[in-house]
């Protein structure tokens, strides 16, 4: 498949409709959205469905996939304040505190980023690239790696660029097939590798190997990860809209607490 930049926006458009349950384009309104959130099986494997609340903004506006118990509480916090404010603090202190009455907390934010073909490029790597599949991941399913490779869902893990100095992985770029769509990238560097372009290298190599397999790459990080974004700037990625996601207060104390397995797989 040819891909443009106009087209793997509007391949990440139609995706996050199939995951809150609107419209495309109602992404690029310039008013906000409120739709009742429901169970997809074409959504990104990873999500919890239906959301109680979960809101998405590409810039325009925010899209709101609620249930029907927040839904009066949601469409009202986000007509209060502009777009950008309603993912930020102090203003989100307003929708945690509406939202516990029901039970819930802001649990998950995070920024996604898509790659742009006017900057996506092969970059150097001081160590040797190799390509490689699920058959190559099987010992790989530890901590060092687990920002690359998910044990939870392994069987979507379908393909990965590794670094080696020598016959040692020192780092890995591997993507999980989220949707039909689009894969999802994740990367890992050895501590004593990082800061000589090992990321940014795998993670643009692998970027291209998955567009040529006909799937867009997303890279998704939290904001406040600075090592994760700058590698994504530097690989040719540029921020494409971000999300939102209330859970139950039970869920965030758990997760806060590390107890949770469906916390920890469910931000991978």
């Amino acid at each position: 498949m040819s891909f443009t930049n106009e087209k793997i926006l509007q391949t990440a458009l139609e995706q996050s409709a199939v995951d809150a349950g609107c419209l495309a384009e109602d992404f690029l309104r310039t008013e906000n959205v409120v739709v009742t959130s429901v169970n997809s099986p074409g959504a990104r494997k990873y999500l919890t469905l239906p959301f109680d609340c979960n809101l998405v903004s590409y810039g325009n506006n925010v899209v709101a996939s609620v249930s029907d118990r927040c839904r009066e509480t949601v469409a009202d916090f986000i007509g209060r304040f502009p777009a950008q404010r309603c993912f930020e603090t102090p203003t989100l202190h307003v929708l945690n505190d509406a939202l516990q009455r029901d039970g819930l907390r802001v649990c998950f934010m995070a920024e996604y980023f898509l790659p742009d073909l006017k900057l996506l490029a092969p970059l150097d790597c001081p160590y040797s690239m190799r390509l490689l599949g699920p058959e190559d991941f099987a010992p790989l399913y530890t901590p060092c790696w687990s920002n690359a490779l998910c044990e939870k869902r392994k069987e979507l893990d379908v393909l990965g660029v590794g670094a080696y100095d020598g016959e040692q992985l020192i780092g890995l770029a591997a993507c999980s097939a989220d949707c039909d769509s689009m894969w999802q990238i994740g990367i890992d560097v050895l501590p004593p590798y990082r800061r000589q372009g090992v990321a940014s290298a795998l993670t643009s190599r692998l970027a291209l190997e998955i567009l040529d397999r006909g799937k867009v790459p997303f890279y998704c990080a939290a904001w406040s990860n600075i090592r994760s974004v700058r590698n994504a700037i530097k690989s040719g990625f540029r921020p494409a809209w971000v999300e939102l996601t209330a859970r139950s207060a039970l869920f965030v104390e758990e997760a806060n607490r590390g107890n949770s397995r469906e916390a920890r797989g469910e931000t991978e």
